[in-house]
């Protein structure tokens, strides 16, 4: 992803963002724009997009643990400074169901951090409970697979690269169903982002 002279985010359209997938032979792939912020985390680092364990949360003003994931619930989502529309757009996000980490609550303002780690502010509104994820954006070239069964001994229906979005069914804490691509089959739990290690998902 690229930020424009204005430090806004942008998504190129012909590349549909962070996690738009085309597929081909089996394989699932994730399209990206280049990064020219020197500043900003790389994905590329494990360290940098792992979350703290959901077992560590507290309660947030809201009565919802913090930090828990959820996903954008719009095309079009500004991401700010502070929890306040006076405070400048840091960046864009432009491709819905791109998952989020809520990492504080003020009021109807949720401070979110990305799979890049980065943070800013977000409108509540403008955030969704439906739970997705990112493929294991710390990779770089290389495919994780999906599996037909939650096992690395089953059949694999789709390899999938780095950065790509699937909507996840449920994850027993080992193995997430998700759906990616126009496929639907298993991963790993710990090769996703937007699911804390050892989660269970119903």
């Amino acid at each position: 992803m690229a930020k424009n002279a204005s430090g806004k985010r942008q998504i190129g359209s012909a590349l549909l963002a962070l996690a738009c997938l085309a597929v081909a032979g089996g394989v699932v792939w994730s399209l990206f724009g280049p990064r020219v912020d020197s500043q900003a985390k790389s994905a590329a680092d494990p360290t940098v997009t792992a979350s703290i364990s959901a077992e560590n949360a507290s309660i947030g003003p809201s009565g919802l643990p913090v930090p828990r994931f959820v996903s954008l619930k719009a095309e079009k989502v500004n991401v700010r400074r502070g929890p306040s529309s006076d405070h400048p757009v840091a960046w864009v996000f432009q491709r819905k169901g791109l998952p989020v980490e809520i990492v504080a609550e003020f009021e109807n303002w949720r401070r979110i951090r990305d799979s890049e780690g980065e943070e800013g502010w977000i409108l509540q509104s403008m955030l969704a409970g439906k739970r997705t994820a990112v493929v294991a954006p710390w990779r770089g070239q290389q495919l994780t697979s999906l599996h037909s069964a939650a096992g690395n001994n089953s059949s694999v229906r789709a390899n999938l690269a780095a950065g790509a979005m699937g909507e996840v069914s449920n994850c027993d804490g080992k193995w997430c169903e998700i759906s990616a691509g126009g496929y639907d089959g298993y991963v790993q739990q710990d090769m996703l982002w937007g699911v804390y290690p050892g989660e269970i998902v119903n």
